[in-house]
């Protein structure tokens, strides 16, 4: 695996030390970390996995409505700011794979790079509460 820029890095041990469930994928989406709050959720360990491609991570994770329904991925906050650089957020439901179904609440925000440079970005999220 090649060399991290430093700014992603810090990202990873900054999520690392949060209590809330984080993610970190690369400019193209591709998954660098999850942290130890994250792997409850979704049912596997970040030790047992590793990185993992775009199209790998997403058909694991299965974002979906409330209905089930798959959620197209131009509507996932973490896609919205990979392609506008720009902070999103949004609620919608994912499969463990132990087969728990979760309804999280979902904020990211995008790395940048001390030259401007677009690293990735994070995904901070929170099991939400039904109304």
């Amino acid at each position: 695996m090649p060399a991290q820029p430093l700014e992603l890095i810090l990202a990873r041990q900054f999520g690392d030390s949060l209590s809330l469930p984080m993610f970190l994928v690369d400019p193209d989406g591709n998954l660098l970390f999850y942290n130890e709050p994250a792997e409850s959720i979704f049912g596997l360990k970040f030790n047992e996995t590793g990185g993992m491609r775009l199209e790998e991570w997403a058909t694991i994770f299965k974002p979906t409505d409330h209905a089930g329904n798959p959620l197209a991925p131009d509507n996932l906050p973490l896609v919205k700011t990979l392609s506008s650089k720009l902070p999103a957020n949004g609620e919608f439901y994912v499969d463990s794979l132990v087969g728990v179904r979760t309804l999280i609440s979902v904020s990211t925000f995008p790395i940048m790079g001390k030259t401007k440079r677009f690293l990735g970005a994070m995904a901070i999220f929170l099991k939400s509460q039904e109304l």
